[in-house]
């Protein structure tokens, strides 16, 4: 497989930015790996459709997403990526990056209720 096409290979990207996490990723994830949240399974950098979401729990349908400031200038972008999500039974919630580094357990307690609501 070329290059080009494996850049624009989903599951080859998603490899990537696994291997290029925030520190922001990183700390959720280690906190939502292992069924440690409520029992729930997550995969993290998961490719569906044509996005790569960066945390989803299928048991629940539920994508969290973490924004950093390059996200500012991406709101059309995001916005298009949640609508799509939710057009496919996707629950779909954010943070910012400061908010996971700064309040993880109060991240944690948000993800919780989002699982207990999610059908």
């Amino acid at each position: 497989m070329g290059v080009k096409r494996r850049m624009k290979d989903p599951v080859f990207r998603a490899r990537g930015l696994r291997k290029q996490s925030t520190e922001a990723e990183k700390l959720l994830w280690n906190h939502l790996r292992r069924h440690q949240l409520a029992g729930f399974q997550f995969r993290r950098q998961e490719p569906i459709g044509k996005y790569i979401t960066d945390f989803v729990c299928y048991q629940r349908r539920l994508i969290i997403e973490l924004d950093g400031g390059q996200h500012q200038d991406q709101a059309d972008y995001d916005a298009e990526h949640t609508r799509w999500l939710v057009s496919r039974g996707f629950d779909v919630i954010r943070f910012w990056n400061e908010e996971v580094l700064g309040n993880i357990d109060g991240v944690l307690d948000k993800i919780e209720m989002e699982l207990g609501e999610a059908s």
